[in-house]
């Protein structure tokens, strides 16, 4: 529904507001922990009911999109919601650009048989690996156990729930950072910048918790410069994340493929990420124990990996329409090889 020229940026919002309900949830926890009797999580964990009632009465009155009214033959409604969302009368030009991309798609009749061919070997590449190295990033190592991972470095109950606290606070701002840039930095630039950024971040943590813990994990005294230090590198890492691999790993996959295959490779796209959610946080305390500092090292090998694959691999998309989306695949003539080689894995 965006206008092409604003589209990274309000595709970001979603990612923002991720970002609001991690901060959110940081603050809330740091309270509820300091509620007498030991009950305080049980309020924190119920507090994930409003936004489950938000987003209940909220699908009730969300409107549809062009794009589906045209896929199921309501073209004067079409239009007009256009004119809604555009603001403008003079729309004819999008809109019949819509229409036939819309024809064009509902001409295809196996939408998955089709990622398999050869002209979507591309698209398909991008739709396991962004959301496989999104998770691998390392950053739910912070996101999703920012309390159990301070406390394991030494810092105490509550400076280890008010530094989840700051680093969420550091991915809201970060995140805007990149509703701003995205669509005039290009996606690149983001991409590759964050990566180089969030390596340097890990490296840095990893040799800091090594040399104070070794690898026999013995918590110490901490001294407050040593944890000033490892929480400032740990923010930059997480800013790194939040303006480049966490909103554009959703932005760039919903914006790449053509309508014909757009919903089987999105379904793909985002059953991937969820898969490997689940399993980075199932693994990552098991990780932790056994690994130690050198968890951050193993995530930095695939953060090195991912941001070699967005300089070969991935076509800058910023300000393409996405009904005209697929000329930036025509023109694009490198990274055959390794779409040749997932093409073959996946098949097989």
């Amino acid at each position: 529904m965006a206008p092409y020229k604003y589209r990274g940026a309000f595709n970001i919002g979603f990612q923002l507001s991720v970002t609001i309900g991690i901060l959110v949830s940081n603050i809330l926890n740091y309270f509820s922990n300091k509620i007498k009797g030991g009950w305080g999580w049980r309020l924190s964990l119920s507090g994930a009911m409003v936004p489950a009632l938000i987003i209940i009465i909220g699908s009730l009155v969300l409107p549809e999109t062009p794009n589906s009214m045209i896929e199921r033959g309501d073209c004067d409604a079409a239009k007009a919601q256009l004119k809604r969302i555009r603001g403008v009368e003079e729309v004819d030009e999008e809109f019949n650009d819509l229409v036939v991309a819309s024809e064009a798609s509902m001409q295809v009749e196996h939408p998955w048989r089709n990622l398999l061919e050869r002209k979507y070997r591309s698209h398909l590449t991008i739709a396991v690996l962004i959301p496989f190295f999104q998770q691998f990033s390392g950053i739910n190592v912070i996101m999703f156990y920012a309390p159990v991972f301070f406390n394991s470095i030494g810092f105490k109950n509550d400076a280890a729930l008010m530094s989840a606290v700051i680093t969420g606070g550091v991915n809201v701002v970060a995140t805007c950072v990149s509703i701003y840039g995205v669509d005039k930095w290009g996606r690149r630039a983001l991409f590759l910048e964050g990566g180089v950024q969030m390596v340097i971040c890990q490296a840095i943590v990893a040799a800091a918790i090594g040399v104070k813990f070794g690898t026999d994990g013995y918590i110490g005294d901490l001294p407050k410069w040593y944890a000033v230090v490892v929480v400032l590198f740990i923010c930059i890492y997480v800013s790194g994340y939040a303006w480049s691999w966490g909103p554009l790993g959703w932005l760039v996959p919903s914006e790449i493929f053509p309508l014909e295959i757009r919903s089987a490779a999105q379904s793909l796209n985002v059953s991937v990420n969820m898969f490997f959610t689940f399993l980075v946080s199932q693994i990552f305390l098991t990780m932790l124990c056994h690994m130690k500092f050198g968890l951050f090292i193993f995530f930095a090998f695939f953060v090195v990996v991912m941001t070699f694959y967005i300089y070969f691999m991935l076509p800058e998309t910023k300000g393409v329409p996405i009904e005209g989306m697929s000329r930036v695949w025509k023109l694009r003539s490198y990274c055959l090889i390794f779409d040749f080689l997932l093409f073959n894995i996946v098949k097989n």
